[in-house]
């Protein structure tokens, strides 16, 4: 009997999208920082708006990142009660 489990799925579509969504969240949180200064604590409110480019905090896309460099590399493989991590084979 084979059973699935859903694990939490943070990775992209690419890797140069997951990195344009992570450049725009640190972007804006250095950015809402850096502008505390010249506009005050208002500039703040910008940093939330990295939680959505992140999907989460910065150690989601962290794993999103990992998850998506290693798909389709990387097989889940479970019999018997005990899984194994491999290496997927490419058809030539």
């Amino acid at each position: 009997m084979k059973t699935t489990t859903r694990e939490p799925n943070f990775a992209s579509k690419s890797v140069p999208r997951h990195l344009a969504r992570g450049a725009l969240g640190f972007g804006l949180i250095a950015g809402s920082i850096a502008l505390v200064p010249a506009v005050g604590p208002v500039a703040l409110l910008a940093a939330p708006l990295s939680l959505i480019a992140f999907r989460g905090c910065p150690t989601c896309w962290t794993v999103g990142l990992i998850q998506t460099v290693s798909r389709n590399r990387l097989q889940r493989t479970c019999a018997n009660g005990t899984c194994t991590l491999t290496t997927r084979t490419r058809p030539d």
